[in-house]
C-alpha cells in the first residue's frame, strides 16, 4: 500500500485521442506520447495518486449519435418482467433497437478503451481498466450507485485506475450515457481529489470562440456567466455536451470541495500532460 500525497484525475478527452471527425480512427501516435508523458510524471512524483479517464471520441460518440443512446428508452414493464437493479427487461418494438445501440455504443467505447490501454502498457504503466457500465447505476442521468472497493484498492496498491466514458443503465431511462467529466463528477465528491485535469485540443477556455483570439486565464462562479455564452462547443460528434458543459461541471465541484481545482489546457503542446500533472497551470483554471 502507498501513502498518496496528492491525489489527481486526469481526463484525456475524445478529441485529442481520436479523430473525432472521422469515425472509430484513434490517434495511436498521440496516444502513445500521451502515455509517455504519464510514465515520465509518475516517476517524479511516486506519491502521486492519479485516477486516468478517457473520452470516446470518434469511437462511442459516433454510434451513440446514431442510435440516440443518451437520451434513454424508458422501458415498459409488462406482467411478470425480469427485473436487475430497478430496469426491467424488454426488446419489444423500437426498444430493441434501442438496446442493440446501446451494446453497440459500449462494443466502441471498450474498442477505443483497448488502444488507451495498450499504450499505457507500452510505456510500463501499472493501469487497470474499470469498465462503468459494469459498476456504476444512474438514475435520470445522474450516478446513484457506484461499487468503489475496486477502484480504492487500485490507487491503495499504486495502481492506476482507468475509466472512461460508457453506457450505463438508468433505472429512470433504462439506460443512457454518462462522459467521463459524469463520472468524475461523482468519484470527486467521494474521493476529494486536490485537482482535476481536463487534456483536449483546446488550449484554453475562450472568450471569443471560436476565434480563439482571447483566453480566459480564470474562470469562478463569479465570472463565468459574464462569458458562457461564448465558451463554445467540441468539435466533431459530441452527444454528452460541449465547452460549456464541462465547464458547468467543474464549477460545481470546485464550489463543493474545498481546495479543489480544475484545469481545461491542450494535450496537442509537447509535454503539456507531463507539465499539468506535476503542478503547472496551464490553459484555463477553475477555482473559487
Amino acid at each position: 500500500m502507498i501513502r498518496m500525497t496528492e491525489l489527481v484525475f486526469l481526463k484525456l478527452g475524445g478529441s485529442l485521442i481520436t479523430d473525432k471527425t472521422l469515425p472509430y480512427t484513434p490517434r495511436l501516435e498521440k496516444l502513445a506520447d500521451l502515455a509517455a508523458q504519464i510514465a515520465r510524471a509518475r516517476e517524479s512524483a511516486p506519491d502521486l495518486g492519479l485516477v486516468l479517464g478517457h473520452g470516446s471520441g470518434s469511437f462511442g460518440h459516433t454510434a451513440a449519435k446514431q442510435y440516440k443512446t443518451r437520451d434513454g428508452a424508458p422501458l415498459r414493464l409488462p406482467p411478470n418482467a425480469e427485473h436487475l437493479g430497478g430496469v426491467a427487461r424488454s426488446a419489444e418494438g423500437g426498444e430493441g433497437e434501442y438496446w442493440r445501440g446501446f451494446a453497440e455504443v459500449w462494443y466502441q467505447a471498450s474498442a477505443l478503451n483497448r488502444f488507451v490501454m495498450e499504450s499505457l502498457h507500452s510505456a510500463g504503466i501499472p493501469a487497470l481498466a474499470l469498465a462503468p457500465v459494469s459498476a456504476v447505476v444512474s438514475g435520470g442521468g445522474k450516478v446513484s450507485g457506484w461499487n468503489l472497493t475496486p477502484l480504492k484498492a487500485a490507487l491503495s496498491a499504486g495502481l492506476v485506475p482507468v475509466i472512461y466514458g460508457d453506457v450505463i443503465f438508468d433505472t429512470i431511462k433504462g439506460g443512457t450515457i454518462l462522459s467521463t467529466e459524469d463520472l468524475f463528477e461523482f468519484l470527486a465528491q467521494k474521493l476529494q481529489p486536490q485537482r482535476i485535469l481536463l487534456a483536449g485540443l483546446e488550449g484554453a477556455v475562450w472568450a471569443d470562440f471560436p476565434a480563439r483570439q482571447v483566453r480566459v486565464e480564470n474562470i469562478t462562479p463569479a465570472s463565468f456567466n459574464e462569458i458562457k455564452q461564448k465558451v463554445g462547443a467540441s468539435h466533431g460528434a459530441d452527444v454528452t455536451g460541449g465547452m460549456e458543459s464541462k465547464v458547468k461541471q467543474m464549477l460545481d465541484l470546485v464550489t463543493e470541495i474545498p481546495g479543489l481545482t480544475a484545469q481545461i489546457f491542450s494535450g496537442e503542446d509537447a509535454g503539456g500532460v507531463e507539465l499539468a500533472l506535476a503542478g503547472r497551470n496551464l490553459g484555463t483554471l477553475i477555482s473559487l
